[in-house]
């Protein structure tokens, strides 16, 4: 077991594998009956002043107990969250404000980048994800725009965001709820797909084809004309 160890030590740069070593919060003693809450996961890519209301709510009623909120934390991250509390001094963590004035340091940039209507605007559909899915995932980041845009706002952003073939067939969704803008722009994927709406690159493309096929009709009877001329 002694051997066993050392190799272990020696693996992980002589650091040790004690329980008293690898305890960050060694001297904080459950309370009777005490039953971990199953956490949401903070992944360090979210808006975190959210993960933080949500966790002290999980955790109500050990308010009284600061080590409690302080040492639990970590169950409630995952990822480069769960990497930095891992790496914390936590003997700079007196009470649970410290560690959470920390937590909103490091994490900031999700504030400082968080969605504006001009980043909405320019949120494209992939070619790859259905439509009610993509609107999903722009409803998602449009609730997280300060102040908070109303419904008649929201979808006047969401069709400024959308490609020609759903901007031109989503224009009667002004005014209405976002909800109904999804419903009809489920209905134009679907006639695109069917064919029952024209997409605008197929009539572009078209278009081009036809007058690249008369370009080349003209070049070709002006060239014969000349050489009917050459020969006479």
């Amino acid at each position: 077991m002694e051997q066993s160890l050392k190799n272990i030590q020696g693996l992980s740069g002589q650091k040790s594998v004690s329980y008293a070593d690898l305890c960050m919060f060694l001297h904080v003693h459950l309370p009777i009956g005490f039953k971990t809450p199953k956490f949401e996961k903070y992944d360090g890519h979210r808006y975190l002043i959210a993960h933080l209301k949500r966790y002290c709510n999980q955790l109500r009623g050990a308010g009284e107990r600061e080590e409690l909120l302080m040492a639990y934390f970590g169950e409630s991250l995952v990822g480069i969250a769960s990497e930095w509390y891992m790496d914390q001094d936590i003997s700079r963590w007196h009470i649970w404000d410290d560690l959470a004035r920390d937590f909103v340091r490091q994490f900031q940039y999700n504030i400082d980048v968080a969605p504006d209507k001009y980043s909405l605007s320019n949120l494209k559909k992939k070619s790859s994800e259905s439509f009610r899915k993509y609107a999903v995932k722009w409803r998602e980041q449009a609730a997280r725009v300060k102040p908070p845009m109303d419904e008649t706002e929201m979808v006047s952003v969401f069709l400024q965001a959308q490609e020609a073939d759903y901007f031109q067939n989503m224009m009667s969704t002004m005014g209405k709820p976002f909800a109904e803008a999804i419903k009809i722009g489920e209905m134009v994927e679907n006639g695109l797909k069917t064919g029952r709406i024209l997409s605008q690159s197929i009539i572009r493309a078209t278009s081009q084809e036809i007058q690249s096929g008369q370009g080349a009709r003209q070049t070709e009877k002006r060239k014969k004309k000349w050489q009917w001329r050459l020969h006479v």
